[in-house]
């Protein structure tokens, strides 16, 4: 008697159900098994660096000029107790001193009103991140992307300057830098020709097939005025430099100018009509035209003999560079950083900055050179080389040599 009242009290439930849904009640009623209910999709974690992101708020800011990475955790409840444990339990890991400006950082907080941070991920460069992790352990994790290299070989010509050359030929920007450090003692690049041209052979990075730049010049050639110069990398003394295919160093004591300029605004003479003083005078130096602030740099190593800042000159320095050789380098509109009398400079380094300063009318640098207390004209100065291949390591370099020049010769 109890089973069949159950059933009937079912059977009513059901039919009830079904009249107030709008069904027949008489329709036949399925029942499906649980494994074959339909079920909503559940979106999987994100993970960024190990760390679920979507569990936290998450704020992305820049790195400021003269800020801490302690400002920024503080304002999200990270107190300094923690800060300090955090670095100093990470010493080794990452030295907070080389936090740069303007780098990217993020900013993991918990889902609620106070916004405590949990994690801070810092992007240090391309390759390098920083996770910063303030849960049950306070360290700094590093995490690092695979740079690959690829060998790339290219070739231009001149039609108007290296830059443009190699914009026109598709080869990344930065290659004319290099370019130009590897042959700025051998190539005047102010003086380029129409045809003349250049190949190279060289690295570029890549970062998740993302280009980063080039990377070492692996080989390069470069004719100019109908010469040849060929840049051949070879270790010595336990220094990797260049050398031409005689075994002389590309590296020259002297560089061929002392800044990047725009012209040649005067070149020296023994007579030539002065725009401020209306009169004829000897000129013995070259005039660089380029931008007031332009970054001037000793030709190479030597002693600071000289800073004045009077007379038609206006700011000048003069530097020794041995018993034989002075320059000079007037107009400055300031000096670099630490340069006096007494200081000794090395090659390429900035002793001053473009300016206007004295008997000038517009921004360039003048600059002389001595020889021996007697000014001679800087463009026709044949710098005296560096230390060639020893006779020691002329046959490694022979093998190196053959194999540059067998792969510039193939393309």
């Amino acid at each position: 008697m109890k089973l069949i009242t159950r059933t009937l009290l079912i059977l009513c439930a059901v039919t009830l159900f079904a009249c107030n849904r709008g069904v027949e009640p008489n329709h036949e009623l399925t029942i499906m098994p649980a494994d074959s209910l339909p079920v909503a999709p559940v979106n999987d974690p994100v993970y960024v660096y190990g760390i679920p992101a979507d569990s936290f708020d998450i704020i992305h800011g820049q790195i400021r000029r003269d800020s801490f990475i302690s400002d920024i955790l503080l304002k999200y409840g990270v107190t300094l107790p923690e800060i300090d444990k955090t670095l100093s339990n990470s010493k080794n890991v990452f030295d907070v001193r080389k936090v740069l400006p303007g780098r990217n950082y993020s900013i993991l907080c918990e889902h609620d009103g106070a916004q405590r941070a949990r994690y801070m991920i810092y992007e240090h460069d391309p390759a390098t991140t920083y996770v910063f992790s303030f849960t049950d352990s306070l360290n700094i994790t590093a995490f690092r992307k695979e740079i690959t290299k690829e060998i790339k070989y290219a070739k231009g010509t001149i039609s108007s300057s290296l830059w443009q050359a190699i914009l026109d030929g598709g080869m990344p920007p930065a290659l004319a830098a290099e370019l130009n450090d590897i042959f700025q003692w051998t190539v005047d690049f102010f003086g380029l020709e129409e045809g003349d041209n250049f190949k190279v052979v060289y690295e570029e990075k890549f970062i998740e097939n993302k280009s980063m730049g080039i990377g070492k010049i692996l080989t390069a050639q470069f004719t100019s005025s109908g010469k040849t110069y060929t840049a051949i990398p070879f270790i010595q003394d336990g220094q990797e430099t260049y050398f031409d295919a005689d075994g002389k160093s590309l590296r020259k004591a002297f560089l061929k100018a002392p800044l990047k300029f725009t012209r040649i605004s005067s070149r020296y003479t023994t007579s030539r009509f002065h725009p401020i003083l209306k009169i004829r005078r000897p000129h013995l130096g070259v005039d660089y035209a380029a931008p007031i602030g332009t970054e001037v740099h000793t030709i190479g190593d030597g002693k600071v003999i000289s800073v004045t800042t009077g007379g038609g000159e206006g700011r000048m320095v003069k530097i020794k560079h041995n018993a034989n050789y002075t320059t000079a380098y007037m107009h400055l509109s300031r000096f670099g950083a630490g340069i006096k009398p007494g200081v000794m400079v090395s090659q390429g380094q900035v002793i001053g900055y473009v300016g206007s300063s004295g008997l000038s009318t517009g921004p360039h640098l003048d600059f002389r050179f001595y020889q021996n207390g007697s000014a001679i004209d800087p463009l026709k100065v044949i710098a005296p080389p560096s230390e060639p291949v020893s006779q020691a390591n002329i046959e490694k370099f022979e093998m190196i040599k053959e194999v540059n020049l067998h792969i510039l010769s193939t393309f």
